[in-house]
């Protein structure tokens, strides 16, 4: 079976059929295509398809029946955890494609090598996509003076300025290079909230198209310090209890898994 991932901007085109959306399968493209739009072709047979074609498309596809253009976040809710990953895989390389046109070194050309590597028509340099590579992490402490009651706990919750929505999450933020995942969680906790933590512990972790980055998500206790937020990161911020959440993430997300995940008991007082 051979699967599309056609793309424009943002959103992605899915076919919705009786059985709910999916990508578009078959041998033919879904929609006419010109010569520039196709990408690459990914020979995924671990990931029960053929093929997957990636494409650039010039316009939003409207007015074709059975085909549905969809924002590719939004397309997490509807999709199969197969075909949200190819999903999110096809608009990696079509953002590393459009902004890997020229080689890094001389200035020339650069051409598709393998399905996910370039090489320069003069010099010879090869090119694979980058990562950029986040930490998320859960931050909790007792509430009470009792170390057993998993119950009396808060979480760290933050509303960042870049959040379109009024919901609360996690502190996060990049890794820079030469530090290790750990020393990353220290310095965001410690720049954003001016608090430190202990007991960092590996959740779990997520791609993220948006547009090309790996989330890693950690638990962290908190050890010391009062509240004290980047206001250029952060808007708000505070601790809140299983009984006073505020609006948290939607389901798409590892901040979501992670608070899920406490909310549930996930967490345990020390």
């Amino acid at each position: 079976m051979t699967l599309w991932a056609c793309l424009c901007a943002g959103d992605i085109l899915l076919s919705r059929g009786p059985d709910g959306y999916a990508l578009p399968a078959g041998d033919e493209a879904p929609v006419a295509l010109q010569p520039w739009n196709k990408v690459t072709t990914l020979r995924l047979p671990a990931a029960a398809c053929d093929a997957l074609h990636v494409v650039r498309l010039d316009r939003p596809v409207t007015g074709s029946p059975g085909l549905e253009m969809m924002a590719l976040r939004a397309s997490f809710d509807v999709l199969s955890e197969r075909d949200y990953a190819l999903a999110g895989k096809a608009a990696e390389l079509i953002y590393w494609d459009h902004n890997s046109k020229y080689c890094g070194c001389c200035g020339a050309p650069m051409r598709f090598e393998t399905e996910i590597s370039k090489r320069c028509t003069e010099c010879g340099k090869e090119l694979w996509p980058q990562l950029a590579t986040a930490i998320i992490v859960r931050i909790t402490r007792s509430t009470s003076s009792s170390t057993h009651d998993a119950g009396d706990e808060a979480i760290l919750l933050v509303h960042a300025n870049n959040f379109r929505r009024p919901y609360y999450g996690l502190v996060a933020g990049f890794v820079e290079t030469g530090e290790s995942l750990e020393e990353a969680v220290r310095r965001e906790v410690r720049e954003e909230t001016g608090l430190e933590i202990t007991d960092i512990r590996y959740f779990g972790s997520q791609p993220w198209p948006y547009p090309c980055g790996l989330m890693v998500g950690f638990t962290a206790r908190y050890a010391a310090g009062e509240i004290h937020l980047q206001r250029s990161e952060l808007s708000s911020g505070g601790w809140f209890t299983r009984a006073d959440m505020p609006p948290i993430p939607g389901k798409s997300s590892i901040a979501r898994r992670l608070i899920d995940d406490w909310l549930c008991g996930g967490a345990t007082t020390t």
